[in-house]
């Protein structure tokens, strides 16, 4: 373990969470409720575009 999670499949889907919460706050904030589910849909697919570039070797074991 000695990346501490310092990989490619990490990152992307910090980077890709952070974006959502974002997108998610700002829909919060001027009352769009798409805005927000697109905020969530962002969320979801930071987990899946996480595990998949694991699965493909970007990723720790």
């Amino acid at each position: 373990m000695s990346n501490h999670g310092s990989t490619p499949a990490a990152w992307t889907a910090v980077v890709i969470c952070l974006i959502a919460f974002c997108v998610g706050a700002v829909g919060l904030i001027i009352g769009s409720w798409p805005v927000f589910w697109v905020g969530v849909g962002l969320l979801v697919a930071s987990v899946v575009v996480g595990k998949v570039m694991q699965v493909m070797g970007f990723g720790t074991t």
